[in-house]
């Protein structure tokens, strides 16, 4: 598949074939059990205190005659705290026992158990290949929601990833034809229930993810544009080809990241 590589003026400065990884066929599922791998790794490990429940004293007699027992009470022999007294007579409350109000839990969450989903290395890869496949399908692309021109999907020149500025990025983005998306992504939305609490007051939407061939000034001049990902073709991932586990994420390659993935045969 041929496409265009433009500059940041939009004008047209020569043609790319890409290479092999764009011709993967569409697989969904595969690329949602990739993605659910890849978030299960950033799951914190949680459990209960070994001793949760278990810090009091709870034993009570069950003899007769015997000072502090239960025996002749007409109660349950359950195990039991003291928390007053008064002469012979105790005020007890149930402990220990899973089975009593204030008791310790039966089977509380284990911070031993393993949270994280395995995948394998070639179903993996080929994962990554279909969200690379996906970014050059126009239908998937505005399936998403995204807003692109008539012209997509082309390539962008190596000049792109010497770009300094904000608004150098901002402008070279609507000479592209991409003005619609970006005021699409710039709208905030307010989020409906206790999200707004806690820290997640907005909700952002996702719009074109940028890949490069290297770390360059570009990156960091990208940090401000709302909605915006731009990351090394080296380190690409399938949540950022798919998020929310969709592929079909607006993608806009440079000719370095198209030469980088064929020569270093990478995602094969």
């Amino acid at each position: 598949m041929k496409v265009d590589i433009l500059n940041i003026s939009k004008n047209k400065v020569g043609e790319i074939n890409l290479p092999i990884q764009f011709e993967e066929d569409i697989r969904e599922d595969l690329v949602k059990r990739a993605a659910l791998a890849l978030q299960s790794r950033r799951k914190q490990r949680y459990g209960a205190m070994p001793e949760a429940g278990k810090r009091s004293s709870s034993t009570i007699s069950k003899r007769r005659r015997k000072y502090r027992g239960s025996y002749g009470l007409g109660i349950s022999r359950t195990p039991r705290k003291i928390l007053s007294r008064r002469g012979s007579r105790m005020f007890w409350v149930g402990a220990f026992s899973p089975n009593t109000v204030g008791g310790r839990r039966a089977h509380p969450p284990k911070s031993e158990k393993n949270l994280q989903k395995k995948i394998n290395k070639k179903e993996r890869k080929k994962a990554l290949r279909v969200g690379i496949s996906a970014t050059v399908i126009r239908d998937l692309v505005k399936s998403r929601g995204h807003m692109i021109p008539e012209n997509y999907p082309f390539v962008l020149d190596k000049n792109f990833e010497n770009l300094k500025k904000t608004k150098d990025v901002r402008e070279a983005l609507k000479n592209f034809g991409f003005e619609k998306e970006l005021e699409r992504v710039g709208k905030k939305n307010i989020r409906a229930g206790r999200g707004k609490a806690r820290g997640r007051r907005y909700k952002i939407r996702k719009g074109p993810l940028i890949i490069v061939s290297k770390q360059s000034e570009v990156m960091k001049a990208t940090d401000n544009l709302l909605g915006i990902d731009i990351v090394d073709v080296k380190n690409l991932n399938i949540s950022m080809l798919a998020p929310g586990k969709v592929p079909g994420r607006l993608t806009l390659w440079t000719q370095g990241a198209i030469e980088t993935l064929e020569k270093e045969r990478l995602f094969r």
